[in-house]
């Protein structure tokens, strides 16, 4: 796929062969301008929110179609996950041009910011500030300690853009390998969140302080991360702890504090509310028998995603009975969807595997997917 590989060398590790394309930073501004490139050589207006979303209008006045995606990924994340929304919207507008179609509504593509959480800890960042989700005041810091008020100045929502939309659908691969055909269209997106546990204990010298005598928090989290593997087992759900922080960070001290990011997903939001729960009493009962402190904080909670089943279905059908399948990953498309009518495009993995360098979508599956956008937008907006 020729335009996505023009980007292909930006922000790639050069040793794990991942990505990393954190929020405004060198690697992510430089694809935003390259989008701008893009979006001029198409003769589309360009429009910037002022929370950090780009978009690129191909006609004038409201109930646009919108879609696109995000550059920003996770540390050494793959590819597709974003970019190939964003290369596809561009893709399938030439397409539709190639046929002299007459648009009837316009459409419009948005690069949004901070889609991962990756570098400020809130997944769909930019999306939520722009639909009012998110006060532009909110107090977010980087892992160097910088706010996001520091890098940007948020508006919040701009209803002026807000009442252009009427319509959104996101292209993506697929996370999983659930697809037997090289595009299906998103039915939901699970419950999910994200919540940090922060372990206390004291502080001690490794090789002199008696095992009996230590109260050492990585024990509490070391048992907390396998409660955390057995109890998403047990309900059906997902959970991960994939990201630590410990100090001193020493060889030769015990901890004297460790902090971990528990990821919970399910098909309800019960079950998340009861894995999590189960969780904490998990570590919370270990914490007392390890002399070690325990707390959890919410960062991020989104509820179940229900896309909007009458456009959900037509696109199914203008796209030859594609599958319909639920997905356990979040999206802009999600936050979005609680303001105007939203779906979303899959576009098959056969490997299954997505946050990693490994992540990987077929030329001809992508370009399939290209053609259905195109196939998509045409039937809404012409």
């Amino acid at each position: 796929m020729k335009l996505l590989e023009e980007i292909a060398h930006i922000g790639r590790d050069p040793i794990t062969g991942g990505y990393l394309r954190y929020a405004w930073t060198a690697p992510e501004l430089s694809l935003r301008e390259w989008f701008r490139s893009q979006a001029l050589q198409r003769d589309l207006e360009l429009e910037e929110d002022g929370n950090g979303n780009i978009f690129a209008w191909w006609g004038q006045g409201s109930n646009a179609v919108l879609t696109g995606s995000h550059f920003d990924s996770v540390p050494h994340g793959g590819a597709y996950d974003g970019p190939l929304g964003i290369v596809s919207a561009l893709l399938a507008i030439d397409e539709m041009r190639s046929q002299n179609v007459t648009l009837k509504r316009p459409i419009g593509i948005g690069v949004f910011a901070e889609e991962e959480g990756s570098r400020f800890g809130l997944a769909c960042l930019g999306s939520r500030l722009l639909t009012g989700a998110v006060d532009p005041s909110v107090d977010l810091r980087d892992r160097d300690g910088i706010r996001l008020q520091d890098v940007i100045q948020p508006v919040g929502r701009r209803e002026d853009i807000m009442s252009r939309i009427g319509a959104f659908v996101e292209l993506h691969v697929e996370q999983g390998r659930a697809l037997t055909r090289p595009v299906g269209v998103a039915s939901s997106i699970w419950p999910h969140g994200r919540w940090r546990l922060d372990f206390t204990g004291e502080p001690n010298h490794a090789g002199t302080t008696l095992m009996s005598d230590r109260r050492d928090p990585m024990l509490t989290f070391a048992f907390t991360v396998l409660a955390t593997n057995k109890e998403a087992r047990l309900r059906g759900a997902h959970a991960t702890i994939g990201r630590v922080s410990v100090a001193p960070n020493a060889t030769n001290a015990v901890p004297a504090s460790v902090s971990a990011w528990l990821d919970a997903r399910a098909a309800s939001a019960k079950t998340v509310d009861e894995l999590v729960d189960a969780v904490y009493a998990k570590a919370t009962e270990r914490a007392q028998r390890d002399g070690t402190g325990v707390t959890l904080t919410a960062e991020s909670v989104s509820g179940e995603t229900i896309f909007d089943i009458a456009l959900r279905d037509r696109l199914s059908k203008v796209l030859d009975d594609a599958p319909i399948l639920p997905t356990g990953a979040g999206h802009d498309a999600g936050v979005f969807s609680a303001h105007v009518p939203t779906a979303m495009l899959f576009v098959r993995n056969k490997a299954g595997v997505s946050h990693s360098p490994a992540e990987h979508a077929t030329d001809e599956d992508c370009m399939a997917g290209v053609h259905a956008l195109a196939t998509v937008l045409v039937d809404l907006a012409c």
